[in-house]
């Protein structure tokens, strides 16, 4: 695993300081494949942040509601490989069948069709039946002469889409961004906004790949009347390159983290003194105990 050189350490002294007694954080994963090392990193900070000030909680959030990604092994790895991280989370499924009973997001689906009505009624959404290969001539960006299609938002086999301000958008929000799939089901963006709300979290660690996705949403946000998402304080940590610098991947076929010890690719020290690195940590830390007593010595804990 190469490393980046960083001020983060700094970012992160400031963030963890910004958290109070009714602060909640949130690991998010997606069963759309195993996980890796820029996973395991990403729900070390999360928690660590959660720890440092004791009154704090973690909620575990599986976005499962694509299902077509979804498979029974990639929700089973997520919990081996909190379990082989040796994290523990205040809220959240505890089992894969814990997820399909209680805390699946197929169950929060009134929840997001009641903001997508939102803003429905606001005249922020247009309907868009052009598929991806469409849009592929136009390198990311989305023609404003797309937002004057022959069809409506009720139309079969359409996407809505939400009109996003042209001329000031925000160097990396994805412009005219999906809301809702063709196939009706609420996209990525939309559910993020209405679940992080839903459980009242106040403070969100992901990685630099993720900047686009959270202008993204608070855009949204700001659009829906959502002033308690707009409140929630972010942070965007480094992210994890392989030999040729491209960050690691599921859908790119990044190494998965192997949580059985007899085939274990990367040890969960590694993946600890990574982090203590990217914190300024000067110790030898190779477990959940020793980087959370390490960060406590840096003055980071709150009473």
């Amino acid at each position: 695993m190469e490393r980046p050189a960083t001020a983060f350490a700094d970012q992160w002294a400031a963030f963890v300081r910004s958290l109070g007694p009714q602060s909640r954080l949130r690991i998010a994963p997606t069963p759309s494949g195993f996980l890796h090392a820029g996973n395991a990193i990403n729900f070390i900070l999360n928690w660590l942040a959660a720890r440092l000030q004791p009154q704090a909680r973690l909620l575990l959030r599986i976005d499962d509601l694509d299902a077509e990604r979804k498979r029974p092994e990639y929700v089973q790895n997520i919990f081996d490989t909190l379990h082989w991280l040796g994290l523990d989370w205040d809220e959240g499924p505890r089992s894969p069948e814990d997820l399909e009973r209680e805390w699946s997001q197929r169950h929060r689906l009134p929840l997001y069709e009641t903001l997508l009505k939102t803003l429905r009624k606001r005249q922020y959404l247009f309907a868009c039946a052009k598929s991806r290969r469409d849009l592929v001539p136009f390198a990311g960006q989305y023609p404003e002469a797309f937002r004057q299609q022959p069809c409506t938002l009720d139309d079969a086999n359409v996407a809505w889409r939400i009109r996003t301000p042209l001329p000031h958008r925000p160097e990396h929000m994805p412009p005219d961004f999906v809301v809702r799939r063709r196939d009706g089901i609420p996209a990525y963006q939309l559910v993020s906004v209405a679940d992080d709300v839903f459980f009242g979290i106040t403070h969100v660690i992901r990685g630099e790949d993720l900047r686009a996705s959270t202008q993204a949403q608070q855009y949204l946000a700001q659009c829906a009347g959502i002033s308690a998402f707009e409140r929630i304080a972010f942070l965007h940590h480094p992210l994890l390159t392989d030999g040729q610098g491209h960050k690691l991947s599921k859908s790119a076929g990044a190494q998965a983290l192997h949580t059985d010890a007899s085939k274990n690719a990367l040890p969960p020290a590694e993946v600890f003194r990574t982090v203590a690195q990217w914190l300024g940590i000067a110790d030898a830390v190779d477990s959940t105990a020793a980087l959370l007593a390490a960060a406590q010595q840096k003055g980071w804990s709150r009473p």
